[in-house]
């Protein structure tokens, strides 16, 4: 058997499929009944729980084979991130008490930076779960592919991509949700124990002007990326109801300048998924209004 936490989500939804398709018993980690109905309808069976609740999580991963960690993102925390880590803690004594077989989390590129930022999150995430004396692999996973389809209304509509990351020639690492949720499986299948790092990208770097020259063959529309300035971030985010967008900045900081990246060097694994960004934006276009 195997937990699935964030099953109605992106990711979730693909490690469950992938483990299902092999023929393996899943439990659904859910707040929401109704919202797993779709996975109950296709055999598996049901947890409650809310990722903040440690007694319900610590229900959820007895006697099971493997446990799929995901926290739920905080796009706008409080500072200090009291959210995420009531989450964690409670994440932690559930694995702490239940002792699964094999735990494997959804991280991101840059978890070992110790700069202040939004992905600090999952850095307090892997610190925490990291003094257990369980099997845990922790995906550090690149930029998803899938956050543009927040630049598609705007490419259909004036031919634009309004970029945070800059200079718009500059890659980065980015990957499709299908591939982390397909490595994630497949890492609850294997046999392994100790602390895996194992750092994910797809199968090649991605600029903002590479973004917007895909879209636009995707659309058959002429798309070109604009950088958004600096000066104009916090306000853009307060427009759009954060309440506390230094984290968000300083993580678009991160990125544009460099320190959040991969860490490489000993004991961690590279891995590349194999989704490419035009198969991405082609079905998130196929999806969009």
């Amino acid at each position: 058997m195997y937990a699935i936490t964030g099953i109605t989500g992106q990711v979730g939804s693909v490690v469950a499929d992938r483990l299902l398709a092999a023929g393996l018993p899943v439990r659904a980690v859910a707040r929401d009944p109704s919202k797993a109905a779709a996975w109950t309808a296709r055999g598996c069976q049901l947890a409650i729980a809310d990722m903040s609740d440690p007694n319900a999580l610590t229900r959820a991963f007895t006697d099971v084979e493997g446990v799929f960690i995901l926290i739920p993102p905080i796009f706008d925390p409080a500072p200090g991130f009291p959210e995420v880590r009531a989450v964690v803690a409670a994440v932690k004594v559930a694995l702490a008490a239940a002792r699964p077989t094999r735990v494997v989390c959804l991280s991101t590129v840059g978890a070992q930076a110790s700069n202040p930022n939004l992905l600090g999150q999952l850095s307090l995430m892997e610190r925490e779960l990291s003094t257990l004396d369980l099997s845990i692999a922790f995906v550090r996973a690149a930029w998803f592919m899938e956050n543009a389809s927040w630049d598609i209304a705007s490419a259909k509509a004036n031919g634009i991509v309004a970029s945070f990351l800059q200079p718009l020639d500059r890659a980065i690492p980015m990957i499709a949700t299908a591939d982390i949720g397909a490595t994630a499986a497949r890492l609850l299948g294997e046999t392994w124990s100790g602390r895996r790092i194992v750092e994910l990208q797809g199968p090649a770097p991605v600029s903002p002007n590479q973004l917007a020259r895909t879209l636009g063959d995707v659309l058959g529309l002429p798309v070109s990326a604009q950088v958004v300035p600096k000066s104009d971030w916090h306000d853009i985010f307060r427009d759009q109801g954060m309440s506390n967008p230094e984290p968000r900045m300083q993580m678009i900081d991160g990125f544009n300048q460099g320190w959040l990246s991969f860490e490489g060097g000993g004991g961690v694994e590279t891995e590349r998924g194999t989704s490419s960004l035009e198969t991405v934006l082609r079905f998130l276009a196929d999806r969009a209004p």
